[in-house]
């Protein structure tokens, strides 16, 4: 493809530029323009990806944007995806540092911005419930994410321990318990 580094820095700084709410926000709009749109990898291994992506350390959002410029393109494509991801949200970040303090004295900008709140859960719901359906999640195993869920919030366990927890049982199962198929 011509011009793949433009393309994909210009596809990636769209997504970060439009993109209210952080990385799980994105998840559909990254879905659109790359398995959808462009056909850039196909959905199981954007699923592939973002389990991945949410396994490292770092932000969400540039972690799943230097993994898809990587499959592609190795370090250059990775590079140019990560640029893009990224700089929307630090130009804006910066804009709004230098203006923050007057802004938020104003009544309904800070009315706004308590209003945006509940839309950037929604935002986040969504995907992870398409997430869900796509993995497998069903009534057999929805137990699975909900203790998760309640062992991070309500005990603060630490998220790495649950994925290593996860991670170890489910090689258990798939290595021991789980019949193989012919």
């Amino acid at each position: 493809m011509k011009n793949f580094y433009w393309t994909s820095f210009k596809t990636f700084f769209k997504i970060g530029a439009f993109t209210l709410g952080g990385g799980y926000a994105m998840i559909p709009i990254i879905e659109a323009e790359v398995v959808d749109r462009k056909q850039w990898i196909d959905k199981q291994e954007f699923v592939d990806l973002i389990a991945i992506a949410q396994s490292c350390p770092g932000v969400f959002a540039i972690n799943l944007s230097v993994f898809i410029g990587y499959k592609l393109r190795r370090t250059r494509g990775a590079l140019c995806t990560a640029l893009g991801t990224a700089l929307p949200s630090f130009l804006i970040i910066l804009a709004i540092a230098m203006c923050f303090r007057h802004f938020m004295e104003i009544p309904w900008v800070a009315s706004m911005f308590a209003g945006i709140r509940p839309a950037v859960v929604a935002l986040i719901a969504v995907p992870t419930f398409n997430m869900a359906k796509q993995v497998g999640i069903n009534l057999a195993n929805c137990w699975i994410p909900i203790i998760s869920a309640l062992l991070i919030w309500a005990f603060g366990v630490n998220p790495i321990i649950i994925l290593l927890a996860a991670g170890t049982a489910g090689y258990l199962y798939g290595k021991f318990i789980k019949p193989t198929e012919p």
